[in-house]
This record gives C-alpha cells, sequence and structure tokens, in this order.
C-alpha cells in the first residue's frame, strides 16, 4: 500500500482542503501517514498571506525530498497559484496544482515520475465555479471545518489572497447541507463554517441574504449542537443580519472580525470599507444582541506610512473596544499587491516594538474577557486530553474559552455543563456539575 503525507500551511480554509484531498486517496487505497515519517508521495498545502508561509512551504518541501529523495512531491494551495515558476524550481517538486483542479491531484500523482514537472496552475481569475470536494470524517470527533464559499473581491491594498484565490464563488446551499448532515452522523457535534470571505456567501449567486438563510437551514439540522462562523467581515453586522442571527439557538457567541487597524487614515490607504465610528456602531448592534460576546480580531503594524501617532490611535482603539483576543501580524509586502509599491515602509525594528506592545495589550483583554466567566456555569465541548495538566481533559465554551477540568478520553466529543473555578494564565479551570 503506498503512502502519502500531508504537509499545511495557513489557514482553516487550506484545513478543511487538505482533509478533502487526504479523502480522495484513502478512497483510492491510500495510507495517510504523518509528514514527519518516510512516505511515497508529500503534499504541501502552501500559505502565501505573508512571506514567511512562502520560506515555511520551501523548507519543508526540501524536508520532504531528504526524508525521502525518491518521492513525488506536489505542492498546492496559495503560494502555488502566485509563483508557481518559484515553486516547480525548488528541488524534488514535480506537480504544482494551485487553488484550483486539486480534486485530480490522485490520478496527476498516479502518473507522474520521478523526474517530471508538471504545472497545472491557471489563470484563476477565469474560473467562475466552486471546486466540487466534500471530506466526510476526521479523525477528531468534535468540531469540524466545512468550506462554503471561495475567493475574495475586495482587493484591500496589502493582501494577495484575492490574486491567489480568485473571484469569489458559493457552494450549493444543498451540498452543504449534505455534508453537515453527514458529518453529524459520523459524531460532529460543531461545525465551522468557513471561507475566503464568508460574508460574501451567495453574492455570485445573485441570491439575497444568502448567508442568514444558510444558516436558519443549518441551525434546524437534528444533532448538531453549534454552528461557529469563521473570520467575517464586519459589514455584514446590520441590525437586521444581527436580530435574525441571535434567533438562532446554535450559533456560537464568538464573531471574528478582521479591523486590521484602528486609523481612519491607515483603513483607508489599505483600502478598508469602514471607519472606525462604523466599526463601533458594529460592535455596539452585536453587543446589544449577544452581551458576553467573544469578539477577536486580526491588526496589521507596521503598515506603510503608519506613524506613531497613527499607531497609537490603533492602541487606543482596541483598547476601548475591549475584544477578547487579538492576532497581531506584522505587515509583509507582497509582490503583485498595490501597498508592497507604497513609499514610507516601516523598519522591521519598529515593527516589532509595536506588535510586543499589542500581543501584550492582547494578553490583558484576554484575562480580563476570561475572567468576566469565573463563578459561572457554561456548556464545554470537550475535545482532547489536555497537555497543559495531567488528568485533565479540554474543550471550548460556545465563546472559546478554554476550560479544562479532571477526566479522561472518554470524556471526547462530549457536551458537558462546567462550573468555571479559576483562570490559571490562560487556561480555565472548572468541573462538571
Amino acid at each position: 500500500m503506498k503512502s502519502v503525507a500531508f504537509h499545511t500551511l495557513g489557514c482553516k480554509v487550506n484545513q478543511y482542503e487538505t482533509q478533502a484531498m487526504s479523502e480522495l486517496f484513502q478512497n483510492k487505497g491510500y495510507n495517510i501517514v504523518s509528514d514527519t515519517e518516510i512516505a511515497d508521495i508529500y503534499v504541501i498545502n502552501t500559505c502565501t498571506v505573508t512571506n514567511i508561509g512562502d520560506r515555511k512551504s520551501r523548507q519543508f518541501i526540501r524536508r520532504a525530498k531528504k526524508n525521502n529523495p525518491n518521492a513525488i512531491i506536489a505542492v498546492v494551495g496559495c503560494y502555488a497559484q502566485t509563483a508557481p515558476g518559484e515553486v516547480l524550481e525548488v528541488e524534488g517538486v514535480n506537480i504544482v496544482i494551485g487553488t484550483n483542479d486539486r480534486n485530480k491531484i490522485v490520478s496527476l500523482v498516479e502518473n507522474c515520475s520521478i523526474d517530471e514537472k508538471i504545472n497545472m496552475v491557471d489563470d484563476i481569475m477565469k474560473v467562475k465555479e466552486f471546486e466540487k470536494m466534500s471530506i466526510k470524517d476526521i479523525k477528531e470527533k468534535t468540531r469540524a471545518f466545512l468550506k462554503i464559499q471561495e475567493g475574495c473581491n475586495r482587493y484591500c491594498s496589502y493582501c494577495i489572497i484575492p490574486y491567489a484565490r480568485g473571484p469569489i464563488r458559493s457552494r450549493q446551499k444543498s451540498e452543504i447541507i449534505k455534508e453537515i448532515k453527514n458529518l453529524v452522523s459520523n459524531g460532529f457535534k460543531e461545525i465551522v463554517l468557513t471561507g475566503i470571505h464568508v460574508a460574501s456567501y451567495g453574492k455570485d449567486l445573485k441570491i439575497e441574504n444568502a448567508l442568514i438563510n444558510l444558516l436558519k437551514e443549518v441551525n434546524e439540522i437534528e444533532g448538531l449542537e453549534r454552528i461557529r462562523l469563521s473570520s467575517l467581515e464586519p459589514t455584514i453586522f446590520t441590525e437586521e443580519f444581527s436580530s435574525q442571527l441571535k434567533g438562532l439557538s446554535k450559533v456560537c457567541e464568538h464573531f471574528h472580525l478582521s479591523l486590521q487597524s484602528g486609523c481612519d487614515k491607515t483603513l483607508k490607504r489599505m483600502n478598508r470599507r469602514y471607519t472606525t465610528d462604523e466599526f463601533k456602531t458594529i460592535v455596539n448592534i452585536i453587543r446589544k444582541y449577544y452581551p458576553e460576546v467573544a469578539l477577536t480580531t486580526d491588526i496589521i503594524v507596521g503598515f506603510p506610512g503608519e506613524s506613531e501617532e497613527d499607531f497609537q490611535q490603533t492602541y487606543d482603539f482596541v483598547k476601548e473596544i475591549g475584544f477578547s483576543d487579538m492576532h497581531i501580524f506584522k505587515y509583509s509586502p507582497r509582490e503583485g499587491t498595490p501597498a508592497a509599491k507604497f513609499p514610507d515602509q516601516i523598519d522591521g525594528n519598529i515593527k516589532q516594538i509595536r506588535s510586543e506592545k499589542l500581543t501584550t495589550l492582547a494578553d490583558e483583554m484576554r484575562k480580563n474577557y476570561c475572567e468576566k466567566f469565573i463563578g459561572k456555569t457554561k456548556k464545554v465541548l470537550f475535545e482532547t486530553v489536555s497537555k497543559d495538566l495531567e488528568g485533565y481533559v479540554e474543550g471550548h465554551t460556545d465563546n472559546y474559552l478554554k476550560v479544562l477540568v479532571k477526566g479522561d478520553i472518554t470524556l471526547e466529543g462530549n457536551i458537558e455543563k462546567v462550573y468555571l473555578k479559576k483562570l490559571n494564565d490562560k487556561i480555565i479551570i472548572g468541573e462538571i456539575v
């Protein structure tokens, strides 16, 4: 039996796509092994959001070649899509696929010799249909990611992803519902709906209110306990959308809103389509319907032209909003994006200092948010044995608090009421009630 190993970089969409490709190989009788093992085939699913992603992709290609010089190496994903020639030149690479045609990967690998180099990357801007790939089973039987949408039409000035993923393409609702029902029948309690720009779901199909109507139907699926939404464009949270969302009992009270900057001048240069005042209004609408909501965000520091005053505005704004957590990124110029050519590029040391300041603030805000729930009882979906504390299992509440209780693997996949006793660093310790 031939073996195949996968190595995935980047976002939850990539994780979903890797799982889908893995099942294609399994259906053909292949054995899936760890990416640290010797395999006959290596599939590297790449990320190109930052230059670090590009570098990590190349590093793993070389490691795979070292593991087995006779292996077939296929490179897929965003880095492969935006720089196919560069990827194909890396020693050991046989096949470059990009962000489409990944459902053909098994036949491509089976018909490729060790000396061949195949470039399958095509013009992603011409792709108009959602790529048909699905998943049925995952080893971890708790939370499953499900891709409902592909592509982005926003073209933020710093972002390479629209060039890597192409225009928006939405998955048919019937296919989404069918896949969720399959996952629920396999034991999954929580589904995370993900995509490149989830808020644009259905717009290419000219369907009004497509996302909320999809969520209403998903909410009715028997056996499904939780619906979690991945990163959302803030402007989707109108009064009407928020009020309808609140009526769906299975939707988790955790929303990731990509702010990127708390300075209006910077937001304009980023080509983000809101001001800080508009963002604040959106947050107030959400908290009106979800008073205890977890709001997380992304912030880019060191965007070209970001002055010390601009950064301070961002710092003050995120502190005022009071996010439950933040992901901080140092601006990374991506060739082909407008921002890469902007004047006043920021020194790396300044980016590092600003990143550290916001990371410290993020830690404080996370602690403050967690402390609000000490002494309360919340439902926890248990996922795995804890690596933090021996004899404990861990899981998450619907608002994504990480909770540990004494227990063993038999709790995995269960949803239990837990009394939240104390905060231990970033982890909440609780006991089942």
